[in-house]
């Protein structure tokens, strides 16, 4: 029974995290158009999130994989 309590408190305090900070945690990602895009869902403590980049093997023009973490645009408390 801790178990399940202190599992369910660390998810707890997780989600906080996530809403205050406005991160958004990397769920899943596949290319489209050809190869040339990647298309990234992150979830936040809000909702999941579509992100759109350049893709390239190398990683010199775009991106080779998603960011695990990526900022949001809507932050809860943003310190104003």
């Amino acid at each position: 029974m801790h178990i399940v309590i202190r599992t369910f408190l660390v998810i707890v305090l997780l989600w906080i995290g996530l809403l205050l900070s406005g991160y958004g945690v990397l769920i899943g990602s596949h290319q489209n158009a050809a190869g040339l895009g990647l298309q990234c869902k992150y979830l936040t403590a809000r909702n999941i999130t579509t992100a759109q980049f350049i893709h390239s093997e190398s990683g010199i023009i775009g991106l080779s994989d998603c960011p695990v973490l990526r900022k949001s645009d809507k932050v809860i408390d943003d310190g104003q």
